[in-house]
């Protein structure tokens, strides 16, 4: 019932995710997100959503793993604003109005991107926020250079784990390396090799 009517929120609130149909916002916001569960449900810490938009996938990941806190991170204040409605009933949720970027390094267990970025630069916007032994979790398309996304983890000190039918999932290995995150922007407007 809660996941229901944050899809028809998502779909009646202008601006938050451009779907306005709810067959297709259930298929690609909550059934494409809930992909994740499996490897949710192994990896310890708290999860954070980068780039939430809507909520999507932290909001339906979130109602799954009620013991487990979810940070929903986005950059536009109109969305945070939206997020912290859409998520008001959910204890296990907060939403942070911020870039990436500004984030402090090393703190979860599990980073999520979906729709945030091209896969390499997701890549550098979610690992240093995950701690060592956690993992960055990437929703991409068939099309993703998955050599260059395992290229920039290893940069990051992280290593490409797996590749579960379009979700990419990026191991940390060790500590951010020093230079990391880079300042805001940089990784779009100059993305590592």
């Amino acid at each position: 019932m809660f996941l229901e009517r944050w899809l028809e929120e998502v779909v009646a609130t202008s601006g938050i995710t451009g779907i306005t149909n709810l067959a297709e916002a259930r298929r690609v916001l909550l059934d494409d997100a809930l992909r994740a569960a499996p490897i949710v449900g192994r990896v310890l810490g708290p999860v954070i959503d980068v780039g939430s938009g809507g909520g999507t996938p932290g909001i339906p990941l979130a109602t799954t793993f009620p013991e487990r806190v979810f940070t929903l991170l986005e950059a536009e204040r109109r969305k945070c604003d939206f997020l912290e409605h859409a998520s008001a009933d959910l204890a296990n949720v907060g939403v942070v109005w911020g870039r990436a970027e500004e984030q402090s390094p090393d703190q979860y267990g599990i980073a999520l991107a979906k729709a945030l970025a091209k896969p390499p630069v997701a890549a550098e916007l979610c690992l240093p926020l995950v701690r060592p032994g956690g993992v960055a979790i990437l929703w991409v398309g068939e099309s993703a250079d998955r050599t260059r996304v395992a290229q920039v983890a290893t940069l990051l000190g992280a290593a490409l784990e797996a590749d579960h039918d379009g979700l990419l999932v990026l191991r940390k290995v060790g500590p951010t390396p020093a230079g990391f995150p880079r300042r805001a922007g940089m990784a779009k407007k100059r993305p590592l090799p």
